[in-house]
């Protein structure tokens, strides 16, 4: 009797049921640099890692495939991998771009977050104990 080999696929989730949304402005900057740097075939990493002056940072990078046990999401015609610790921290969150005369970048608003430092890259969710240094490392 043959055994059929279980292959493991990335999860590919539904738009009613995203993890992390891209607002226009944020999908129109991605598409923008995959574009000018000729990396069409890339997506976005959104994740988080330990660190930051709240205890918790958020981090973003382009690369070429998910990892193996990511969750892969489309939202505005952009491919975001995001892996499963991440995405414990990341649900519901949307990416926003924002550029005015302070300057522009990347905005994160996620509903999981009970505190954030003024920076606005770094979070507290409840259970997770804060950094103690204080300030803004930005």
């Amino acid at each position: 009797m043959a055994v059929e080999e279980e292959l493991i696929t990335p999860t590919v989730a539904e738009e009613e049921d995203l993890i992390v949304t891209l607002m226009p402005a944020a999908a129109a900057k991605i598409q923008a640099l995959l574009a000018e740097r000729n990396l069409a075939e890339h997506g976005l990493r959104v994740f988080v890692a330990g660190g930051g002056c709240s205890g918790m940072q958020y981090g973003m990078a382009i690369e070429k495939e998910p990892g193996e046990f990511d969750s892969i999401i489309e939202s505005q015609g952009v491919h975001i991998y995001v892996d499963p610790t991440s995405m414990m921290y990341l649900t519901g969150a949307t990416v926003d771009y924002v550029d005015n005369l302070m300057g522009g970048g990347f905005r994160i608003d996620n509903p999981n977050a009970v505190s954030t430092c003024g920076c606005g890259h770094s979070f507290r969710t409840t259970g997770s104990a804060g950094a103690s240094s204080g300030g803004c490392g930005h």
